[in-house]
């Protein structure tokens, strides 16, 4: 099979001031205008395009939008400081004037506290709803509803969204559906799908080094012009830019993210395959025919990047699970840590980490388990030296 989406980002390139394989980092902060007139047609929005100052657009930032946005299959993007900063950003520019909206009820803890606890201040109205079932976002519309939102993979119990039947929907009733993708890059595409717009924590696999902090929206032009806009743009007027050093960074990674992606699915699905040759109960993977949404995530997916590298098992307990977890790190399997998408596995506690925001009752009613652990498959390493610690491990527990 064609690996389309590798070739996509491979034949975006930028040369270097004097013919140099790689791009110069632009630093500037402000542009200058040979034409005086022409700065103030860019803030009335005659002119379009112009480099003007670095809350605005920057050059090396830019290099980067315009190759994820060929990864991603959309017409253009926007790179920013955080993921969070991308689902903010998005968010607010479609609710502005306020008005409801609906979002998945089981996403990352920091997006549902942004949900839960800061938007009903600015006069929008939040109904949460299981991302496995469509039928309950389609029952939650309102006249005033503007937005759905969710994940195409949600954090932390791996559930799918059915994007082509949520897009189908979002334009039927006019409204707008922004998509999380950051569990998932390459693998699924929800532009492709009907998404508005897609936003990603760069911070994890499209990083991969776990050493920067970044985030991005893909989208229309028009819907990223509207975000840079100088009179009503959020990320303009918000100011999360992304440093011109780290934009430089995620354009030069880019180019290997396929075979991370690969690699990230391979050492999973090995360690699955072993988890289950061992009869462990709990395993949440959406490369198994036991996972509740196999053939949904089978038509959804690009095959030529697997299932991806996210593992979750329930261990009954928190503390069964912080005790596997500290097993696992003495016996060099993983790393305690939040966050994913690094080369080495990272380990964590949803219920008592990136999910803590989420109140115990909610947790319990969406399905999520104190005993759950989390496992961001990495990739360096031997992959049946791996495989066999963490059974050691499981053992010993």
């Amino acid at each position: 099979m064609k690996d389309n989406k590798a070739q996509k980002i491979r034949d975006i390139q930028h040369f270097g001031e004097e013919g140099g394989v790689v791009p110069v980092i632009d630093h500037a902060a402000t542009s200058t205008f040979l034409n005086p007139n022409d700065m103030q047609k860019v803030f009335e929005g005659e002119i379009q395009g112009c480099y003007l100052y670095s809350r605005h657009t920057n050059p090396s930032v830019m290099m980067f939008s315009k190759k994820l946005a060929a990864m991603e299959g959309s017409e253009s993007a926007l790179g920013l400081a955080s993921g969070m900063s991308a689902i903010t950003c998005a968010v607010l520019q479609v609710m502005k004037e306020g008005g409801h909206m609906i979002a998945s009820d089981t996403i990352y803890g920091g997006t549902w506290a942004l949900f839960k606890n800061i938007l009903p201040k600015f006069g929008i109205e939040i109904t949460f709803v299981d991302p496995s079932k469509p039928e309950e976002f389609k029952n939650a519309i309102k006249d005033n509803t503007r937005l759905i939102y969710t994940e195409t993979m949600s954090n932390p119990l791996l559930s799918v969204s059915d994007i082509k039947a949520l897009s189908e929907m979002s334009r039927s009733y006019n409204l707008k559906l922004i998509v999380d993708n950051t569990f998932t890059p390459l693998i699924v595409s929800p532009i492709e799908l009907g998404a508005d717009a897609v936003v990603y924590s760069c911070t994890k696999y499209i990083s991969g080094q776990s050493d920067l902090i970044a985030g991005a929206i893909c989208s229309s032009e028009e819907f990223i012009g509207e975000l840079i806009d100088v009179n009503h743009g959020m990320a303009m007027l918000s100011g999360p830019v992304m440093d011109p050093k780290v934009a430089y960074e995620l354009y030069s990674r880019l180019d290997t993210l396929p075979i991370r992606m690969k690699a990230h699915s391979s050492a999973a699905k090995t360690l699955v395959d072993r988890m289950r040759q061992e009869d462990i109960p709990g395993i949440i993977y959406p490369g198994i025919n036991s996972y509740k949404q196999f053939e949904l995530f089978n038509q959804m997916k690009n095959k030529v990047y697997g299932d991806g590298g996210m593992i979750t098992l329930d261990c009954e307990s928190l503390e069964r699970a912080t005790k596997l977890a500290r097993s696992l790190q003495e016996n060099k399997f993983g790393l305690f840590a939040v966050s994913l998408g690094f080369s080495r596995t990272l380990l964590s506690c949803p219920s008592a980490s990136t999910s803590s925001e989420i109140p115990k009752e909610e947790q319990e009613r969406i399905g999520l388990s104190d005993g759950l652990l989390r496992m961001s498959i990495g990739f360096c390493g031997d992959e049946e030296i791996l495989a066999d610690r963490f059974m050691k491990c499981f053992k010993e527990l």
